[in-house]
Formats: C-alpha cells, structure tokens, sequence
C-alpha cells in the first residue's frame, strides 16, 4: 500500500511557478494505492471513477488515454524515462481528498502511483525528485503548467509543522505549527478544475511581466522595485497586478513565519492581517477568488477565525481559517451554516490535523 497526504496551503499562493515562496501542510486526508505485484501489467482501478488503467509492465499505454488514467500513464512513463525497471502490479486507488476543493487531490495521486510504482520495481528515487515527477506528470496529463508545491509538500511533510520551500532553489525546512490553533478548512461547493480553470492564463499574464526584473525571482525583489521595473519596461497594467501579488506574496510567505515563530507564541494579530491582505491581492492582482470564497473568508473573520483567506489555485475550492483549538469546531458548523444560508451551496466546513509525508 502506498498514501500520498493532500494539503493546504497556510499562504504564498500561486509563487510556485516563478520560483517563489510557499508555506502549505499536509493535511490527515490523501490518496491511497492498495496493489500487488503482477507481472504481466500495470493495472489500476478507481474507487471513484470509472475509468481503468491497463499499461505495459514498463508503463507503455495499451490504447487512447482518457480521465484520471492520463496522470498514471505520465507517471509510469518518466519514470520509465528515469530507469525504472519494467514491472507490473494490480492495483486499486481511493482517496478522501475532496476532488476540486483545492486541497491538491492531483498532486496527492500522481506521488501516491510514483510511490507504487517505484516499489514495485525496488527503484528509489530522492523525495525531491520524485516530487519532480509528479510534477511533470501533472503537467504531462492535463496540459497544466503546475509548479512544486503539491507534490513536495505531500512527499517531505511533517506532523505538526509547516513545510516552508523555495521553489526556485529548492531549499525548504520545516516550521513548528504552534500548540493550541488548529486549521479549519470551509468547501465552497463551487468545484474546478486547473485544467479548465484560468490557472494557465493567470501563469501567462504573470510570465509577461517577469523580464521586468531582469533575471530576479520574484521573491528576490521588493514590491515597489518590482512595480518601477514594470512601469519602465512598459508593461502592461494587467500584467503588473499580476507581479505585484506575486511579489507582495513572497514577502508574506516571509512574515507569516515569523509571526508564526514569535517567541512567546504566534503573532496572532500579525496572522490576521496577513492573511486578510493575501485575501484581497488574490481578489483584486490575481483575481482568482470567487464571491463565495470572498464570502467565506467574511464570515470567517467574522465568527472569530485568528486568520482566513482562500487556499488552492482558486476560481473555487475552499478557505483555509486559523482558529483556536477550543473553538475550531465550533467555527467550522456556524460560518458552514451561514454560509449555506447566504448562498443555498452545499458548503462544509472540517478541522483538519496534519500528516507526514507520503509513505
């Protein structure tokens, strides 16, 4: 058996893909491959879809791919491309991460097949890497130009702590989640895709303004050199917005862990503000949030959360809240029935604990 966790991102949302600043936990929910050896094929069924896979023992697909069998065919095939020796298994995937929800359902997939895969085949890989190909898998299957966040999160996380990883040098380490807050996930009900989604479109407008900086990162400049670089390069002003959010991001990727590391305890008062100000560059630059994600995050704020904003690539999927131990459930079942009040959604709300790395 092998479990890839999903997550949730406490914030440094969409900084993957230029290299920049995340700050996401695994959370106690992933996706799950129950399989033996087999040596005449790779063969894997769904819980939850229809779809099967029927691949060659080395991953070479027997006929057109469609659905969610595209990541297990991308999977199996850079592997193959890496030296993974041709062996089979027979297989079969569940997983309680909500699809959609932001949560990284995709990402928790791809590293719990890498994961089968590789111990079929008694082939290692380190966990960066394998994250790599998850990453490439995803990108491969459905045409998403998805950074490494999801991937590297689900493979070198631990309980009780957030993974703190620059994408750009690969660097990470681990960041104590202080005792007595828990995270609180609300669901909007409004489901998307990346694939359908405007995530590549966002990525692209953010691309035309990064030759502004002249081959600094993101997470290497400040907002305002940022914006007088843009402005003297003549971009344009969507493509600004765009920058200034991945910008402004990075440098609360930056203060989120320090408000988080504060000694004699978190920096509430920090948490709150930063994740409102997240929340509205990602509504406003970015504009990726939706009314119902903007709603919830009122909400939130409103019945006490410590700190809330959207989570995820956006367009829907789900809030993340910090709230107290003590009043974390109670937070999740009254902004989940005001909410489903305001809207008529089947909203949810959930306490999540953290998990380790896939395993």
């Amino acid at each position: 058996m092998s479990f890839a966790p999903g997550r949730v991102n406490l914030i440094g949302e969409h900084t993957d893909y230029s290299g920049g600043l995340v700050l996401p936990v695994a959370v106690d929910r992933g996706v799950t491959v129950r399989w033996h050896p087999d040596p005449g094929a790779i063969r894997l069924r769904s819980a939850e879809f229809p779809e099967t896979v029927e691949l060659e023992p080395d991953g070479t697909p027997h006929s057109a791919l469609t659905g969610w069998v595209r990541y297990a065919a991308a999977v199996a095939e850079l592997l193959r491309q890496r030296g993974r020796p041709a062996a089979g298994l027979d297989g079969t995937i569940s997983s309680t991460v909500p699809v959609g929800a932001g949560l990284s359902s995709s990402a928790a997939l791809t590293v719990a097949l890498a994961l089968a895969l590789c111990r079929t085949a008694g082939f290692e890989l380190a966990r960066l890497e394998l994250a790599g190909v998850a990453q490439e898998a995803e990108r491969r299957a459905v045409g998403v130009p998805v950074g490494l966040m999801d991937p590297a999160v689900s493979l070198l996380a631990r309980r009780g702590h957030a993974l703190l990883l620059d994408c750009g040098t690969e660097e990470h380490r681990l960041v104590p989640l202080p005792p007595g807050l828990a995270i609180v996930v609300f669901d909007s009900g409004v489901r998307h895709t990346l694939e359908h989604s405007g995530y590549a479109t966002r990525r692209a407008e953010l691309e035309q303004a990064l030759p502004a900086l002249g081959g600094a990162r993101p997470s290497e400049v400040t907002v305002e050199a940022a914006e007088e670089a843009a402005l003297a390069a003549g971009v344009d002003e969507v493509a600004r917005r765009r920058l200034r959010h991945v910008v402004s991001e990075n440098e609360r990727v930056r203060a989120c862990v320090r408000a988080l590391e504060a000694p004699g305890g978190p920096d509430r008062a920090a948490l709150g503000a930063l994740f409102r100000e997240g929340q509205a560059s990602l509504r406003d630059d970015f504009e990726v949030s939706i009314p119902e994600l903007d709603l919830l995050v009122e909400l939130a704020d409103g019945e006490g959360a410590v700190a809330a904003r959207m989570t995820g690539g956006g367009f829907g999927g789900s809030v993340v809240a910090l709230a107290d131990d003590d009043r974390a459930e109670g937070l999740a079942a009254s902004v989940t029935a005001a909410y489903v009040a305001r809207t008529g959604r089947t909203g949810t709300g959930r306490v999540y604990a953290t998990s380790d790395g896939a395993r």
